[in-house]
């Protein structure tokens, strides 16, 4: 096995346009990690690093792991790609309800572009608020310590330095999407979670080395990542497969269609948008209350930060509310019935037209909620290990959903790149193609 996946890998860089994706965004991925060291302006990085790192249960430690570190040192890439994904939120909730957004989503290539161009200016939005609320609560917090210069030439200079960053990685995971491998905003997330893995793993074992976790809890927490990761990988391939039988049409001498196929529709269509959306959304007015002093503002924080039961709620809530929402918008029984219907295919035992669509939204509506349950429970671990059993990082959850389910979709372009031109896949000659999320 291992030598046929380094058989694999060198087939990558034997294909010319191939190995430059796959170069170029290693190349990206380096330039953000370099980013993520360097230092905002006029900040004591090394006090609020410490601070920081003491909040590693708390909200603003859950974002960190997604910004890979840069939150806890207020880096210019502080902001991370969170920003992009609430803005992107706000204009997929505003196309089914503004009938401007509705019309550009079906007029092809332009109106994406169109979209694209506003979800653009609503992430340098939210980064400008995000960017000040950081600048003014660091002022506020422990008398000074954090700033070395308070006042407005510090805000100011904190805003436009966290607002290009964001920019500057908006436009970076763009380039991955165009001229890279993958998708680019998943790609800077799933680099961010895994930069700060190998810390995470040494500070479990520091804390074992010390006696605050047994070895008990150890091979346990082992066995359960392992199966954590079976049952996303499993349930990520996971198809619920609708036949469809094709009408025979003859067509002068010629005898066309007659062949029977099916719809795959996945367990998860949904990918890993829901908790991200759901951690995006939460964040938002968590953070900026967790900066304020004010009591109930900080009563307000305090109820959304992660381990309280509201928080959890919350989280559960919109990753279900996600998950039906972005399936939803990516498909539509009604158009699959009609286009269905055009070509003369039809599903054994249901009537083309509205029943065909009628029962399409029906097994489309069960699995997607045996999906969001699914993703849900996957979320929550961490929530009980951390807060019950004192972990130190999110075993599980959300960063190894959002690792695995990138991971598998990247891994699926790069078989599709290698079958194209005749090339054996990661998985060999007489084995069925890799399945990514997207498959």
């Amino acid at each position: 096995m291992f030598e046929r996946l380094l058989t694999s890998v060198q087939n990558i860089f034997k294909i010319p346009e191939l190995r430059t994706r796959v170069l170029f965004t290693l190349g990206m991925l380096v330039v953000y990690r370099v980013g993520a060291h360097i230092p905002t302006p006029g900040i004591n990085g090394e006090a609020l690093s410490e601070f920081l790192q003491k909040q590693g249960g708390s909200l603003l430690g859950f974002l960190d792991i997604f910004s890979g570190g840069s939150l806890s040192r207020l880096t210019i890439f502080a902001l991370g790609i969170m920003p992009y994904i609430s803005a992107s939120i706000i204009i997929q909730l505003l196309t089914v309800v503004v009938p401007h957004l509705s019309k550009l989503a079906k007029e092809g290539e332009r109106g994406r572009k169109k979209i694209i161009q506003y979800t653009r200016f609503g992430t340098i939005g939210i980064a400008l608020i995000q960017g000040f609320g950081i600048a003014v609560g660091l002022e506020q917090m422990n008398q000074g310590v954090f700033v070395l210069n308070a006042g407005w030439s510090f805000r100011l200079m904190t805003v436009i330095t966290l607002t290009a960053g964001t920019g500057f990685l908006m436009w970076l995971g763009e380039q991955i999407t165009e001229r890279g491998i993958g998708n680019g905003i998943s790609l800077i997330i799933f680099a961010g979670i895994v930069a700060r893995l190998p810390a995470a793993v040494a500070q479990t074992f520091d804390l074992y080395k010390v006696g605050q976790l047994n070895i008990v809890l150890l091979v346990a927490l082992a066995a359960l990542m392992v199966a954590v990761v079976a049952a996303i990988v499993f349930l990520e391939s996971g198809r619920r497969k609708i036949p469809v039988q094709y009408a025979k049409r003859v067509i002068g001498r010629r005898v066309y269609g007659g062949q029977s196929t099916h719809i795959p529709l996945k367990i998860n269509t949904a990918g890993v948008i829901p908790p991200i959306f759901a951690s995006s959304i939460i964040a938002f007015p968590a953070t900026i209350a967790g900066f304020f002093e004010t009591p109930w503002v900080k009563a307000i924080g305090t109820q959304l930060a992660p381990g309280s039961v509201l928080y959890t709620l919350m989280y559960v809530g919109l990753i279900l509310f996600f998950c039906f929402f972005y399936t939803a918008v990516v498909l539509n029984p009604v158009d699959m019935a009609d286009n269905m219907k055009k070509y003369g295919g039809f599903i054994p035992g249901i009537r083309p037209g509205q029943r065909t669509s009628d029962y399409i939204y029906n097994v489309l509506t069960k699995i997607t909620f045996a999906g969001a349950i699914y993703l849900a429970i996957v979320c929550v671990i961490p929530e009980f290990l951390i807060y019950k059993l004192n972990v130190p990082f999110y075993f599980g959850g959300t960063s190894l959903l959002i690792v695995i389910g990138v991971g598998l979709d990247t891994a699926q372009q790069i078989e599709s790149h290698m079958l194209m031109r005749n090339y054996e896949g990661f998985l060999g000659k007489g084995m069925a193609p890799l399945r990514g999320r997207s498959g």
